[in-house]
């Protein structure tokens, strides 16, 4: 017998109005999971209704009253640690030892951070010349914030957002992915738990082109905070000009460059690619999937990393030791297979992998081998497009200012990678990257005490850190004149 989950509206559990509902099946086996609540556009006006009518009193209350609730559910996430690692393993795909190491502890890291942070939001005091005025600057919460992520972080991604905003007085109407709602619909059981007013957040499961439209266009959501495609960044971008010019973030697609210049540790920078590129299976926005490999070193890096990706160990996802789990569907293996086969018609050549991995206990899921393809051309397709698996090319180049016009070569800009032992190089590269992210002898580090977004369409503002916290409150500037009575209005009759 599996779960079900209701929507989580005002701290109440209910139904659907449609009285509808669906599947999460597990995309390593293809078991079902659960069996959750499909939301309409009625539970999203729901919803809405309860977050603003919540939003009155919680944008007055005091930060150390909302950094102590935070810090309650941070406690009753620590306690359900081990049924949460399991849920976002399962409902993903991914391998349990990503969710133990990095979905779980990132979770728990953002509302111990976001909690803490909130209490320390200062205005600043601005000199105005002939000092006739008092003027400073506040900040507010924007009141509602509809929050829609995607299946591939579902818990870390909602609490890199839900955190700052909650903690910084919004309300919250969170919306999971359709293909992994698991985890984050067991957010309201740790919220109620931990004693939050009716309102401050409410979490919907349903799909996107419904639940997720309704919530874009919705007059009474001052702010949307959206990680997903680039297609879906701009729809976002279109209905708040549509509706009421609500605060858009965006965190979307990328395809980032790694450069291995001849002088960098070799290994390390190897194994950090395979990092960079199979990470989540690939899906992962800020994957390195456009290798450029300095021609001195290129036949031994390649050699090696060719060598590495055919001993990634793939298997049952809840195995400790399994390196690379399923990808989310059979739609996105089939996209991926798709992209690898008109690369190699292309002209690229294949190099390992290319091919879907059904060895059991893999036959029942959707595996698909590390996979790298050696190209020479820099517009094609599998180069210029987000793949979303665990593909990556690679490319040889002569002088650092070739790889970096190579890098910069990409519509996207979200995070960019170099591994060399020259400081000037490391510095060079990252004043020339235009990137959110550059990583420097390291990859896909993200930390929820720093900033992380991308530029060109890779998005719009940026999650983490004290930039990010800021992104959820709008600026007042207040202004007191406290010059001469006689001095400033002088109408006669």
């Amino acid at each position: 017998m599996i779960k079900k989950y209701k929507l989580f509206i005002n701290n109440k559990w209910v139904d659907a109005e449609n009285g509808e509902s669906f599947i999460s099946n597990n995309p390593a086996n293809g078991k079902p999971l659960a069996e959750l609540a499909l939301a309409d556009k009625k539970d999203v006006d729901k919803a809405v209704a309860a977050a603003r009518s919540a939003s009155k009193d919680w944008s007055k209350t005091d930060g150390d009253y909302r950094a102590e609730l935070m810090m309650r559910a941070l406690g009753i996430m620590k306690k359900r640690h081990k049924e949460l690692t399991h849920w976002e393993a399962e409902d993903t795909g991914k391998p349990i030892s990503e969710t133990m190491d990095v979905d779980i502890p990132y979770a728990c890291r953002a509302m111990e951070y976001f909690s803490n942070l909130a209490r320390q939001i200062r205005g600043s005091v601005i000199p105005l010349p002939g000092d006739d005025a008092l003027c400073y600057e506040t900040w507010e919460p924007y009141g509602v914030v509809g929050s829609i992520i995607p299946w591939n972080f579902p818990l870390h991604i909602a609490t890199r957002t839900i955190c700052p905003a909650i903690s910084t007085g919004n309300t919250v109407i969170l919306k999971a992915s359709s293909q992994a709602p698991i985890s984050c619909t067991l957010l309201g059981e740790i919220f109620l738990e931990a004693g939050y007013p009716p309102g401050v957040l409410n979490i919907l499961s349903g799909s996107g082109s419904i639940t997720g439209e309704s919530m874009l266009v919705h007059p009474d959501i001052d702010l949307i905070s959206f990680t997903g495609s680039t297609k879906i960044g701009r729809r976002c971008l279109k209905a708040s000009a549509e509706s009421n010019l609500k605060k858009v973030l965006l965190e979307l697609g990328g395809k980032g460059p790694f450069i291995a210049e001849a002088d960098c540790r070799l290994d390390q920078a190897v194994n950090s690619l395979i990092v960079g590129f199979c990470f989540m299976q690939g899906e992962v926005c800020c994957a390195s999937t456009r290798a450029y490999i300095h021609s001195d070193i290129y036949d031994e890096f390649v050699d090696k990393l060719i060598r590495r990706c055919n001993g990634i160990k793939m298997g049952d996802i809840m195995d400790p030791s399994t390196q690379l789990g399923s990808l989310i569907d059979e739609n996105q293996l089939n996209t991926v297979d798709g992209y690898v086969s008109r690369a190699v018609s292309d002209g690229a050549n294949l190099l390992c992998g290319g091919e879907r991995y059904t060895i059991p206990p893999c036959d029942k899921g959707f595996f698909y081998k590390p996979t790298v393809l050696e190209i020479k051309d820099n517009s094609l397709e599998c180069v210029q497009e987000e793949i979303f698996g665990p593909v990556c090319t690679v490319m040889k180049y002569d002088c650092l200012e070739e790889a970096l016009m190579l890098a910069n070569d990409s519509v996207y800009g979200l995070g960019a990678t170099i591994w060399s032992e020259d400081s000037r190089n490391l510095y060079k590269a990252s004043k020339s990257f235009n990137a959110g992210i550059i990583w420097m002898n390291t990859n896909v580090m993200s930390k929820i005490e720093a900033s992380y977004g991308g530029n060109k369409m890779s998005g719009v503002g940026r999650e983490g850190g004290v930039v990010g916290i800021m992104e959820y409150l709008k600026c007042k500037n207040n202004v007191h004149y406290i010059g001469p009575e006689d001095n400033y209005y002088k109408f006669e009759n």
